[in-house]
């Protein structure tokens, strides 16, 4: 009798091993990013439309619209593209065009696979937890993101425990943006890279089986968005006390001692 597997599919990053780049583009990374991500940023509200057709056609059919799984597949490869190279991980730049496979950064997902409709009615609600971690590590390497730019740009590359756990933060990007816009019914996870031996080595990344220095770098990024997102909200709540000082007096009013 055959064995069948059914280990959930999770969607996959491919990218080459962390190589020497050219520092010159290392040091204009962001000027030179700058027309990729206007054009990322416009196909980003068409994508936020297409993902709303689609979740209507998921809940009904329990399907993402071919043509939604196909236009969003494509948005997602080439965002992951932009952003691999934002986060200093590949010194090729990005073509501006969806499909490229003769590019080294690639992801692997199974668009238009059967959706539990559910799960699709209450996307937003089932993604928050996941949109917590992402956010956190986002603001996590951005936090350090002048030193990782200092370091790549006097050693030439990027150190290998920087380049599993940005590989890591980006990874878990994706899969989170694949849940989001229902490409996967897998909900995002292994934050901390992947066991030895999950499966035959396809790429530097797959699987991604990180080391301890990568491991203590995501837990760096963790706290530090951890303090980024309580500094911030201390911030908000100070300034609000600043535009209300009416409220700060009556508060204290009645603590005031003497005539």
């Amino acid at each position: 009798m055959p064995v069948v597997d059914r280990t959930e599919f999770r969607p996959a990053l491919d990218l080459p091993p962390s190589a020497r780049q050219n520092r010159f583009t290392v040091l204009l990374r962001l000027l030179l990013l700058i027309p990729q991500l206007i054009v990322l940023w416009l196909l980003s509200i068409v994508a936020f439309v297409v993902t709303v057709i689609g979740w209507f056609g998921a809940l009904f059919t329990g399907r993402l619209p071919r043509f939604a799984a196909e236009w969003l597949s494509g948005f997602l490869a080439y965002d992951t593209r932009v952003y691999a190279s934002m986060l200093l991980m590949v010194d090729r730049y990005p073509p501006f065009r969806f499909a490229a496979p003769e590019h080294p950064v690639r992801i692997e997902v199974h668009p238009g696979e059967p959706l539990n409709r559910l799960a699709v009615f209450f996307r937003l609600l089932l993604v928050i937890p996941a949109a917590v971690v992402q956010g956190l590590l986002q603001a996590g390497w951005w936090s350090l993101s002048v030193i990782h730019w200092l370091v790549v740009l006097v050693m030439g590359r990027m150190p290998q425990a920087l380049f599993e756990a940005t590989a890591a933060v980006l990874r878990y990007r994706v899969r989170f943006q694949a849940y989001l816009m229902m490409l996967t019914s897998s909900y995002p996870k292994d934050v901390f890279g992947d066991p030895p031996n999950a499966e035959p080595q396809r790429s530097a990344t797959r699987p991604l089986v990180l080391t301890g220095a990568a491991k203590a770098l995501l837990v760096i990024y963790l706290v530090l968005g951890v303090a980024s997102w309580a500094a911030g909200s201390a911030s908000d709540e100070w300034h609000s006390e600043d535009d209300n000082p009416g409220d700060v007096v009556t508060t204290l009013a009645p603590l005031r001692v003497g005539p």
